[in-house]
């Protein structure tokens, strides 16, 4: 076509592209206005935060678990005892999953940030929650092939609107490039809350409440799987879920969570 056949822009596309503009500058204004007239707090303080929803005073405060720990649960050590020893609990009631990392202690901030994750809609904060939890389980990553979220049961889904594990797995994910498998398994049955529940009702509780539909046990089989879940306390629902991978044909099951609580009045060996 030549030039002087080639359509000429219209004054209503050149008016479109305009109102565009203008929109998206107002939409920018408006974020900027609302971030000075609301600025994020900080979870745990309340105070003024920049950026990731904790402050540096708060994050301090968190307790980070390193080396040494106990290899096949990660409840942390106090002193180093050598290489492979295994923490008491592991050796006494060793679980149906092989290994279980955590990022941080369950602590006074730690729980401040799994309950505003789980129960106010605060999102914002499961990058940073994963980005922790992707360092803390880098050696079960390497040699994983699928993450898979603890599923709710639909009820709860629906009246929460979002899986704080799946929202932790998406980041875990994407930091490691490991496939994301939210559907895999299902809660099959509606359980109570664990909270306030003994360790030997806890495993009661969900004991047959996880499984795996025969149409995703292809996806199961023979794979290396890690559990993601936010909180790791008795270990009563890592345990169940693992029981139903592993009925499934997946070769490993491996647990991260963001954080663990830590039995300060037993001895870890």
């Amino acid at each position: 076509m030549d030039a002087e056949a080639s359509p000429r822009p219209s004054i209503a596309s050149h008016l479109h592209r305009a109102a565009a503009a203008v929109s998206g500058v107002w939409l920018r204004a408006t974020r900027m206005a609302l971030d000075i007239a609301l600025p994020t707090l900080c979870v745990s303080c309340r105070e003024p935060v920049h950026g990731e929803g904790v402050c540096a005073a708060c994050w301090a405060k968190l307790s980070f678990i390193a080396p040494p720990f106990c290899p096949r649960l990660g409840i942390p050590f106090v002193y180093d005892p050598g290489p492979d020893l295994l923490s008491m609990e592991a050796i006494a009631s060793p679980p149906a999953y092989q290994r279980a990392r955590a990022a941080v202690r369950y602590d006074d901030v730690a729980r401040t940030l799994v309950h505003a994750l789980k129960y106010q809609d605060r999102t914002d904060l499961a990058p940073t929650m994963g980005r922790w939890m992707a360092r803390a389980g880098k050696e079960l990553l390497d040699g994983a092939d699928l993450l898979i979220p603890v599923p709710l049961h639909w009820r709860r889904g629906w009246s929460r609107r979002y899986n704080q594990s799946g929202a932790l797995a998406k980041v875990i994910s994407r930091q490691s490039g490991v496939k994301m498998a939210s559907e895999a398994l299902r809660r099959i049955r509606a359980t109570e809350q664990q909270i306030g529940l003994s360790r030997k009702d806890r495993a009661s509780n969900v004991q047959g409440a996880f499984g795996v539909a025969d149409e995703r046990k292809a996806e199961i089989q023979g794979r290396r799987v890690i559990l993601v879940d936010d909180v790791l306390t008795s270990g009563a629902t890592a345990d169940a879920c693992a029981r139903a991978l592993l009925r499934a044909k997946a070769a490993q099951v491996d647990v991260l969570v963001f954080a663990r609580v830590v039995d300060t009045h037993r001895a870890p060996i």
